[in-house]
């Protein structure tokens, strides 16, 4: 697959993610993955950091704003960090008229092209035996048998 090609593709995959997480109840695994490969992009230098813009919707009715991104012919929001705000110069509020080019793929498809590009690995999580809380452990079996100790 060629560098532009797989660009574009990913770029598909993180819209596809970032649309899912806007409608989730729990998004925070879509975000997750989705600031993970924008950082790798970035880091690779196939994607570059455009602006700040405002943010639209204010935490504790603080104003705060939020880093661009740009992948291919896509457009993303990533939270800041200090340098950012040095570096780059700030847009003012998000234009509302602009919309990323429209795509169609599953969600689990691409999950599967994120997954595969940041080679995440799912956490492991120990089964802890459930046991209900009126249960009390047997003392069967616990005590010496035959008893060593004689009684006089």
């Amino acid at each position: 697959m060629t560098k532009n090609k797989l660009t574009n593709q990913l770029a598909q995959a993180i819209f596809c993610i970032n649309r899912h997480a806007k409608a989730a109840t729990k998004p925070q695994h879509l975000y997750s993955i989705k600031k993970i490969a924008l950082h790798k992009l970035l880091h690779e230098k196939k994607a570059h950091k455009i602006g700040l813009h405002f943010s639209n919707n204010p935490k504790n009715s603080n104003q705060h704003s939020t880093l661009l991104v740009k992948v291919d012919n896509y457009y993303f929001h990533l939270p800041p960090e200090k340098d950012d705000f040095i570096k780059l110069t700030h847009l003012g509020y998000l234009d509302e008229d602009y919309r990323n080019p429209q795509t169609r793929m599953s969600l689990s498809s691409a999950k599967k092209i994120i997954y595969k590009y940041i080679d995440w690995q799912a956490p492991t999580k120990k089964i802890k035996k459930k046991t209900p809380s009126y249960y009390t452990p047997s003392s069967l079996g616990q005590m010496e048998w035959p008893p060593t100790k004689k009684f006089d």
